[in-house]
C-alpha cells in the first residue's frame, strides 16, 4: 500500500478536485433521473399556481388520455365485451346466487303484498303462502336464465365498459400510476441507476475540458449536458431498440420490449384485478348508465313470471286486490327486485371472476402484439411530454455545476 500512499500524496489538490468532477457528475445524473421518474408520477394532483407555476406528475395529469389508450388498446384490440359476456353460465349464475336470491325474494313478497294487498295476503293461510314461496322458488332457473340470456344478449347496452374503466381511472390517478409502476417495475430504477453511470462517464470529457480551459461557463455547460444526456439516453435505452438486433456477440432490444412476456401477465393481473373485476362489472351493470336497460329486462321477465303464478287464479286474484293495486304491486316487485340486485349478485362474483378469464385472455394476446403495438401499452400518453422531464434534468444539472464551480472550485 505504501506506493498508493505516495501515489495519493503526490496528487495536488488542484488534481484531486479535478478527479472529483466525474464523481460529482455522477451524483448528478443520478440525482436529475431520480428527479425525472419520480416527477412522472408525483405529485397527484397539481401544487402550485396553474397554470405555470407548478407541477403534476405526467401520469396522473395525462390520465384521462392514458384512460383513453388502454380502453382502446384492451377493448378495441384485444378483448370483446360480447366474448367476455358470452362466458357466462346461465346455469353456474343460478348455482352461485340461488340461496342468496330465495331468501331475497321471500323477503319482497312478503313486503310488496303486505303493501299493495294487505288483506289478502293476512287471510292467506300458512300453506298458501308456502305454495306462492315454492311456485317461485322453481321459477328461478328459468327466469335466471333468460335473463342472462338477455344480457349477454344486449351486454354492449346495459354496461358501457369504456366509460367504466375511464372513469375508474380518472377518479383514482394512484391506480394509473400503479399500472405504470408494477409494469415497468425494473425499468424505472434503471432509469435511476443509468445517470450514475452515464454521469460519470460524461464527467470525465467535462473534467478534460475544466483542465485544458478553466473557463467559467465549462461546469455548468457540463452540468446541463450531463443532466439532458443521462435522462434522454434512459428513455431511449428502455424503449429502443424495438425489434432484437445483433450487435457482435449481444442481442439488444429496448428493456421494456424485451419483457413482453414478464410485463404482459402483470399488467393483465392489474386490469382485472383494479378495473375489470366481477365486482366493477356488477357496480357498473346497477349503477352506471345502461341500468335502465337492466331495469327493462328485469320489468320484462318479472312481469311474465308474475303473469305465469297467478294465471290460474287472476281473475279472482285481481278481483281481491283490485286493478289499481294489482299492477302497482307488479312495479312495486320489480322496483324493488332491482334495488336489491346487489344483495344477490354479489354471490356470482367469485365464479365469474373465473369465467371471464380477463386476465390470462388478455395476456395472452398482449404476449402476441408487435413490438411496436406493445409499445403503446405505457409510452404513447406521456410520449410528448417526455421533453419536460429532458429540460428539468437539464437545467438541474446545469445548476449543479454552477454549484459546484463556486463551492468547489471558488469560481
Amino acid at each position: 500500500m505504501e506506493w498508493w500512499n505516495s501515489f495519493w500524496n503526490s496528487l495536488s489538490s488542484e488534481t484531486l478536485l479535478l478527479l472529483l468532477i466525474p464523481v460529482i457528475s455522477a451524483f448528478v445524473g443520478y440525482i436529475t433521473n431520480y428527479l425525472a421518474v419520480k416527477m412522472m408520477f408525483y405529485p397527484l394532483e397539481f401544487v402550485g399556481i396553474k397554470p405555470i407555476f407548478g407541477w403534476q406528475g405526467l401520469i396522473p395529469a395525462k390520465r384521462k388520455e392514458m384512460a383513453e389508450i388502454e380502453v382502446e388498446l384492451v377493448l378495441g384490440k384485444l378483448l370483446s365485451v360480447e366474448e367476455i359476456a358470452g362466458r357466462l353460465s346461465p346455469e353456474e349464475i343460478h348455482k352461485a346466487i340461488e340461496r342468496r336470491l330465495k331468501q331475497v325474494l321471500k323477503r319482497i313478497v312478503n313486503d310488496v303484498m303486505e303493501k299493495s294487498a294487505p288483506t289478502v295476503w293476512a287471510a292467506l293461510p300458512i300453506q298458501g303462502k308456502n305454495l306462492v314461496y315454492e311456485r317461485i322458488e322453481e321459477d328461478i332457473p328459468n327466469v335466471v336464465t333468460k335473463m342472462v340470456e338477455d344480457f349477454q344478449y344486449n351486454v354492449s347496452e346495459i354496461i358501457d365498459i369504456r366509460e367504466l374503466v375511464v372513469s375508474h381511472l380518472v377518479a383514482n390517478p394512484d391506480l394509473i400510476n400503479e399500472i405504470f409502476l408494477k409494469s415497468g417495475a425494473k425499468e424505472f430504477p434503471f432509469i435511476e441507476r443509468s445517470g450514475l453511470y452515464f454521469g460519470f462517464l460524461f464527467g470525465i470529457p467535462t473534467a478534460i475540458l475544466w483542465h485544458l480551459f478553466p473557463l467559467w461557463w465549462i461546469l455548468p455547460l457540463g452540468g446541463l449536458i450531463v443532466g439532458y444526456a443521462t435522462n434522454w439516453i434512459a428513455i431511449k435505452i428502455i424503449f429502443e431498440p424495438k425489434r432484437p438486433v445483433k450487435f457482435l456477440w449481444m442481442t439488444i432490444q429496448g428493456m421494456f420490449l424485451k419483457r413482453q412476456k414478464e410485463v404482459s401477465r402483470v399488467y393483465s393481473d392489474i386490469i382485472e384485478e383494479r378495473l375489470l373485476s366481477s365486482k366493477n362489472i356488477t357496480n357498473a351493470v346497477l349503477k352506471g348508465p345502461g341500468s335502465d336497460k337492466l331495469l327493462e329486462l328485469i320489468e320484462l321477465h318479472v312481469n311474465d313470471a308474475i303473469e305465469r303464478y297467478i294465471s290460474i287464479a287472476q281473475p279472482y286474484f285481481a278481483l281481491g286486490v283490485g286493478t289499481e293495486n294489482y299492477y302497482k304491486m307488479k312495479k312495486m316487485a320489480i322496483e324493488r327486485l332491482f334495488k336489491d340486485s346487489e344483495k344477490y349478485l354479489n354471490y356470482a362474483n367469485q365464479y365469474a371472476t373465473g369465467a371471464l378469464r380477463v386476465a390470462d385472455d388478455l395476456c395472452e394476446k398482449m404476449e402476441a402484439l408487435t413490438p411496436e403495438e406493445f409499445e403503446g401499452v405505457l409510452r404513447p400518453a406521456y410520449q410528448q411530454d417526455e421533453w419536460k422531464l429532458i429540460l428539468v434534468g437539464a437545467l438541474l444539472g446545469m445548476g449543479a455545476g454552477f454549484m459546484q464551480l463556486y463551492f468547489v472550485f471558488g469560481g
